[in-house]
């Protein structure tokens, strides 16, 4: 992972627009061509720095809270959290088709929840501020929708939770970004870890929904290279969350045909 060029204990995926320095929030500058550093960015036209814009990861605190509280409601004794909100292939048939996105906010066990949590405080400090509130949130939501088909899609009858089908799809934005700031994937460490993740997946015996991974991995690259080609033409966020959203919806369409297809006589 690149470090910012002035804060070198701070990682990021963000870099300058016209040198290509890595750059952290802090150092962030928004112009009317992009990002900058405080060096590029001494120019006459007025900008205000990320700091003053106030951007913080505001979403995926929210997004950590809510999944920390459906832990402690999964915990407390209250089997009903569970059996009402996980994924299952033959309830989703059965009209419940709100498990596709429920599921996604239910975890096994503490270090399943501890995991999934860091990996969305880390992926949430360099994406959201970068993106701004409501795109980040277009793309965790059209990953996790994606993920929750996939899971459907190779093992409908094996019930499913966790936040990780959004999680990958934020590491496949985080890559898609990088990619078009110049920015080494392999040397940045993005390139790394999510392979490290996929070979994790696919092993045996850990219990690990590979639909869910890497549909949410597609989800995440196919909302991210959206979002990102329309920010080049348009300021307005209203096209980008339309696209993450007609992804969304297209995951939970096609969930529902599948598993209705496949578990109705």
């Amino acid at each position: 992972m690149a470090v910012c060029y002035r804060h070198k204990d701070r990682e990021t995926g963000v870099s300058c627009s016209n040198c290509g320095n890595p750059i952290c929030p802090d150092c962030m500058t928004s112009t009317p061509v992009g990002m900058r550093c405080p060096d590029c960015s001494q120019q006459k036209t007025q900008v205000r720095t990320m700091r003053d814009l106030a951007v913080e990861p505001t979403v995926a605190y929210v997004l950590i809270a809510i999944n920390v509280l459906m832990y402690f409601g999964q915990r407390a004794g209250s089997s009903s959290v569970y059996s009402d909100f996980v994924l299952y292939g033959p309830l989703v048939a059965d009209g419940e088709w709100w498990r596709l996105l429920t599921a996604g906010f239910l975890h096994g066990g503490l270090f399943h929840l501890l995991l999934n949590m860091y990996a969305l405080y880390f992926l949430g400090r360099m994406l959201e501020p970068a993106l701004g509130h409501v795109r980040f949130a277009a793309i965790y939501f059209a990953a996790l929708l994606a993920g929750s088909f996939g899971a459907v899609l190779l093992n409908p009858e094996t019930p499913v939770v966790g936040a990780s089908t959004a999680i990958f799809g934020l590491f496949g934005a985080a890559i898609v970004m990088a990619r078009n700031r110049g920015i080494d994937i392999m040397a940045s460490g993005l390139g790394p870890i999510l392979i490290l993740n996929l070979v994790i997946t696919f092993l045996p015996g850990l219990n690990i929904s590979i639909g869910g991974h890497v549909g949410g991995l597609i989800g995440g690259v196919l909302a991210a290279l959206a979002v990102e080609a329309i920010a080049t033409r348009r300021r307005s966020v209203v096209p980008a969350v339309l696209v993450c959203a007609a992804i969304a919806i297209g995951s939970v369409i096609a969930a529902v045909l599948y598993t209705t297809a496949k578990f109705t006589v």
